[in-house]
């Protein structure tokens, strides 16, 4: 029976102690997080439940005084607070720092029934339920002092906006639904004009990976948008999933779409590595195999690849829970390049290329959401990928940490991750609604 179907005075009784059980449940890792990083991650066989691992940090926000931690040698401190669920950042050749406002749309489709009735509070525990604010905010620090004292609303009544891009006097936008452009000139601090559409974007009633990343060729002639998938692991049908789980090229001069790579479960973060001139994409990969799988990943795109969502994961390594199976496209599936831990969740990616941390020239920030589906969690924190010739070439490095607290809360949750114009690494918290600014202890 439907739980929508239910008297709403019944529903918190009979589903509160479901709610218990399935937050108490689930597989513990077996493998330390590391065995699930690097170019060559452990595989293990998978490790089902009857219900999944639910293990969350609580989302708090941070106390009065209370920052990350950063790694030694580097300093942190807000670059602007009091955000209204900051997601996603970009940086503006004039200095200024674009913040995407914003959260899921409504999806009257995703998760129905008890299990989805049950990960809807779990989100809203962990600062994901509040409503989207819809808007790009701009922030100016004109002093240089590393703190945005003033800020303006950009652009608003947007739908879920998430990536941008500019090219040339052309501000790109990619609401959930479809990729917008919006005239922009320097110094500006508010676009009055109205969006004119690109493309249409992959959305609907079920819309479940919602976020749609947009970045734009060195030379500005092809668009790639980023776009998850709406679900786990084709439970919801593959008819919903036409253009999903993919990275779409678009032409912005006519809106001709066509796909670059597919198989990518959520692909989100995506940058251009400074020494190959490829493409880079972090990926969210699929849940509930247990906590040592599957490891997200960060990954060099190859036109025309495909990595293997859903038949499979890291290569020919099926996952039994989808029917039919696709023996074909098994065969062919891309291994990723660099795995990043079991359910890290991987979403802001940022490569290096100024000169005031030269410790960090070339290699990749990735901002780690933090886990929902492990035990013990995993990710909440920013780390750093050092590569070398183009690849990773070692393991990752904390930069910035303390998002969870001694008592298992979430102060923050980083997502995205951008270079501020000075060399400084700007990460977009959303549960504590800043923007955090990290920079040498010692300039």
């Amino acid at each position: 029976m439907e739980v929508s179907r239910m008297p709403p005075i019944h529903r918190p009784l009979w589903l509160f102690p479901c709610l218990l059980m399935l937050t108490a449940c689930g597989v513990r890792a077996r493998l330390p997080l590391a065995a699930g990083i690097g170019p060559d991650p452990v595989l293990p066989p998978p490790a089902r439940s009857l219900l999944p691992t639910v293990n969350i940090a609580p989302a708090r926000g941070w106390r009065p005084g209370a920052r990350p931690i950063a790694a030694p040698g580097l300093t942190v401190r807000a670059f602007a607070r009091d955000l209204d669920h900051p997601r996603w950042l970009y940086v503006l050749p004039d200095g200024d720092v674009l913040v995407a406002e914003t959260n899921a749309p409504p999806r009257p489709e995703d998760a129905r029934g008890l299990k989805g009735w049950a990960m809807r509070r779990i989100q809203r525990r962990a600062g994901a339920g509040v409503p989207s604010a819809d808007r790009i905010t701009l922030l100016r620090d004109a002093d240089g002092d590393g703190v945005a004292e003033t800020r303006s609303v950009l652009l608003d009544h947007l739908h879920s906006p998430f990536g941008m891009a500019l090219v040339g006097k052309v501000l790109y936008v990619a609401d959930t639904d479809a990729l917008l452009r919006f005239p922009y000139r320097e110094g500006q601090t508010r676009i009055g004009a109205a969006g004119a559409k690109v493309a249409d974007l992959p959305a609907g009633a079920i819309n479940h990976h919602w976020t749609k990343n947009v970045v734009a060729s060195p030379d500005g002639r092809r668009l790639y948008v980023s776009v998850g998938s709406n679900s786990n692991a084709g439970e919801n049908g593959l008819a919903v999933e036409r253009d999903r789980a993919r990275i779409l090229e678009i032409d912005p001069a006519t809106g001709a779409t066509r796909a670059y790579a597919t198989g990518l479960r959520n692909p989100v973060g995506m940058a251009w590595q400074p020494q190959s001139g490829a493409l880079w994409v972090a990926v969210n990969e699929r849940d509930e195999l247990g906590s040592d799988l599957v490891p997200d990943y960060m990954t060099a795109v190859r036109r025309g690849a495909f990595y293997g969502w859903p038949y499979s994961y890291y290569g020919a390594h099926v996952d039994e829970r989808v029917r039919p199976q696709d023996p074909a496209r098994v065969a062919r599936a891309v291994v990723p390049d660099y795995a990043l831990g079991a359910h890290t969740a991987p979403l802001g990616l940022a490569f290096y290329d100024a000169p005031s941390m030269p410790r960090y020239r070339n290699g990749a920030f990735v901002g780690q959401h933090g886990s929902w589906n492990r035990k013990p969690r995993s990710g909440y924190r920013v780390i750093f990928v050092p590569f070398a010739d183009g690849r990773p070439a070692g393991p990752p490095q904390d930069v910035l940490t303390g998002f969870v607290d001694h008592d298992g809360h979430a102060q923050g949750r980083p997502v995205g991750v951008a270079v501020a114009r000075d060399g400084a690494l700007l990460v977009a918290d959303d549960v504590g609604n800043t923007v955090w600014r990290v920079a040498p202890a010692h300039p």
